[in-house]
C-alpha cells in the first residue's frame, strides 16, 4: 500500500499493511531540527515517510494593535506566541445586534485554501492530503469569547444560534472548496472539553453542537472525502454523540485528560477509527526516545488489532517537542505497526 491507501483503509475501519502515522501540525522549528535541509513542514513529513501532509485555511491579518496583538479577517484579536496557533483574546460579537450584523470572511477569497493547492500539486497520490478546519463551535467561541458563549447557551440562545449558523455556513463553503481542490481527509478541530470533562452539558451539546457537526460531516462525505473529528480533553460523556455523526476518525484520545486508548477501542473501535494518542504534554517534550518507543508499542498493542487505528501525537508536534522523539515515534510505528500485529 502507499500512504493514501493506508490512511483511507484505516479510516474506513480496515486493516492496512501497517499502522499509518500522521501529524496535522508540526512546529516549523521542530521540523527543521528533525530534517535540517527540509524545504518546509510538508517536506519534513514526506522525508520522514509519514503518511500525510496537511495544512489549514488561511485568514489574513487585517490590523495590528499597540499591545502587540493583531486582528484577523474574522475580527478576532490574537496575542501571538511561540506556537503555530495564536491565542484569541477578544472577539467582535457582544450583543444580539452584533450577531445579526456579523458577516464571516469570504470563503471564496483566493487565498483561503492556504498552502493546499501546492500540497496537492506536490503530493497527490503519494501522501494523504489533509485539510484542517472547524465546524461551528470554536470560531463562534472566538467571536464571542469562550466564557461568554458558554453562558449564552443558556442566557442568549438566539444569539448563539445566529452566530453558529453563520460560522457553519462559511466553514462548510471553505471545506467544500478544499475537497474539490484535492483534500482527501478533513480534520475538524473544534475542542469540546478540558481535562476535567466537557465545557458544556451533554444536553447543550446535543442541542447546539451535534446537529451542526452532523451537517458538516454529511457534506464532507457527500463531497467524497473522509472526516476526522478532533477534540482535546475528557470526551467520555460525549463519545456516543460524536460517533453518531458518522465521522470516520476520532483524535486525539488525550492521555493527560484520562482518555484510555484501550478503553476507547473497546467502546467505539468497531464504529470509528482511533487517531492518537502519543502524549505531547510530557512524553514528547521531556521523555527519551526509548520511552517514546515503548509507548508507541503499547498504543499499537492497545488499538491496532483488526485495523481502524492511526498513530499520532495527542495534539500536535508543538515547539517544546524534541525532534528526536518525533523521529522515534515514527520509527517505532514502522517497527511495531506491521500487520499482523504481534
Amino acid at each position: 500500500m502507499n500512504s493514501v491507501e493506508r490512511v483511507k483503509t484505516a479510516l474506513c475501519l480496515g486493516q492496512p499493511d501497517r499502522v499509518p502515522v500522521v501529524e496535522f501540525v508540526i512546529d516549523e522549528k521542530v521540523a527543521r531540527a528533525a530534517v535540517p535541509d527540509c524545504r518546509d513542514v510538508a517536506d519534513c513529513m514526506d522525508r520522514l515517510d509519514m503518511d500525510c501532509v496537511g495544512c489549514g485555511a488561511f485568514f489574513a491579518k487585517v490590523g495590528d494593535h499597540p499591545d502587540g496583538s493583531y486582528t484577523d479577517e474574522w475580527g478576532v484579536a490574537y496575542k501571538p506566541g511561540t506556537e503555530a496557533v495564536a491565542h484569541p483574546i477578544r472577539g467582535p460579537i457582544n450583543t444580539l445586534a452584533d450577531a445579526r450584523s456579523f458577516t464571516p470572511p469570504d470563503p471564496d477569497a483566493p487565498h483561503r485554501l492556504g498552502k493546499l493547492p501546492g500540497l496537492v500539486e506536490r503530493y497527490r497520490g503519494r501522501r494523504a492530503i489533509i485539510f484542517h478546519h472547524r465546524a461551528a463551535f470554536m470560531w463562534s467561541a472566538y467571536l464571542m469569547g469562550i466564557d461568554q458563549i458558554l453562558m449564552n447557551f443558556l442566557a442568549e440562545p438566539e444569539m448563539v444560534e445566529i452566530v453558529m449558523d453563520k460560522v457553519l455556513d462559511s466553514n462548510m463553503a471553505v471545506v467544500r472548496r478544499a475537497i474539490r481542490a484535492g483534500a482527501e481527509v478533513i480534520v475538524l478541530g473544534d475542542d469540546y472539553a478540558s481535562n476535567l470533562g466537557p465545557m458544556m452539558s451533554p444536553a447543550v451539546f446535543k442541542h447546539f453542537i451535534l446537529p451542526r457537526l452532523k451537517r458538516m460531516v454529511d457534506m464532507i462525505h457527500e463531497e467524497g472525502a473522509l472526516c476526522i473529528k478532533h477534540s482535546d480533553g475528557d470526551l467520555y460523556s460525549l463519545l456516543e454523540m460524536i460517533v453518531s455523526t458518522g465521522a470516520d476518525g476520532l483524535n486525539p484520545i488525550e492521555p493527560m485528560a484520562g482518555m484510555e486508548l484501550k478503553k476507547v477501542k473497546e467502546l467505539m473501535g468497531d464504529r470509528i477509527c482511533l487517531v492518537g494518542n502519543i502524549d505531547c504534554g510530557h512524553l514528547l517534550p521531556f521523555g527519551t526516545p526509548d520511552e517514546v518507543r515503548r509507548t508507541v508499542r503499547q498504543a499499537i498493542a492497545d488499538a491496532a488489532h483488526g485495523g481502524g487505528f492511526i498513530l499520532s501525537s495527542s495534539n500536535s508536534i508543538h515547539s517544546s517537542c524534541r525532534p528526536e522523539n518525533l523521529t522515534a515515534m515514527i520509527e517505532a510505528c514502522r517497527e511495531f505497526g506491521e500487520y499482523p500485529i504481534q
